[in-house]
């Protein structure tokens, strides 16, 4: 998010009392297993801290200010925080299983969305959590990206804004795939979006509401 310090639970509450349809979130797995809520591999940009998730511990982690004295939180955090539906994006492979397990757990298929920029990861979800709604992320793709969503299942594409066209939108709609496109967070950006009728979009600007409905 672009006015709060991102992946935090302070900034998921202010996307929540923004009205945004969807808030968006990203999962990496901790040195012990515990579901992170962090978009990079590493802790270096976004918090005091250096290192990657995977070598650290969700004691150490918690440890560390990601942003305005806020901490890393876990996945089971944010759901007890927010009570607005949220798209789960699943940046390490590894975390599909841990993430199944919540999800089944707590009966989150009606409010959790679950994306990936790995074909194997939306797959993996799909296989062990039946009826559950995916999307396949992309940032550099051309119209193949509609034949590995079909082929894993995804109902959706989430897709860079800057790369995409009018082409791949046209195969999406063929495939009767919806087209999220990302990240909207200028007027040249939200004017592709109507000009493409895209389903939907990803901001890290809440105040973006006011023009049209998106994730954030």
């Amino acid at each position: 998010m672009g006015v709060e310090p991102e992946n935090t639970l302070r900034s998921f509450v202010a996307a929540q009392q923004a009205g945004l349809d969807v808030i968006e979130l990203d999962l990496h797995l901790s040195k012990d297993g515990a579901l992170v809520v962090m978009h990079d591999s590493d802790v270096d940009r976004t918090t005091d801290g250096t290192g990657a998730i995977a070598d650290k511990t969700l004691e150490e982690l918690r440890a560390l200010d990601a942003g305005r004295g806020e901490r890393v939180p876990v996945f089971e955090e944010v759901l007890d925080a927010v009570k607005a539906p949220l798209q789960a994006e699943i940046k390490d492979v590894q975390a599909a299983r841990a993430l199944a397990e919540v999800m089944l757990d707590r009966d989150l298929v009606p409010r959790v969305e679950v994306s990936s920029f790995h074909d194997e990861a939306v797959a993996e979800i799909a296989r062990l959590v039946p009826g559950v709604r995916t999307a396949l992320v992309g940032s550099r793709f051309g119209t193949d990206v509609v034949d590995r969503a079909v082929e894993v299942g995804a109902a959706t594409v989430c897709l860079n804004i800057r790369r995409l066209t009018l082409e791949v939108v046209e195969q999406a709609r063929k495939a009767d795939l919806r087209v999220i496109g990302w990240v909207v967070n200028t007027q040249d950006h939200l004017r592709l979006v109507r000009a493409l009728q895209l389903d939907g979009a990803t901001t890290d600007y809440p105040e973006i509401k006011r023009t049209a409905r998106f994730t954030a």
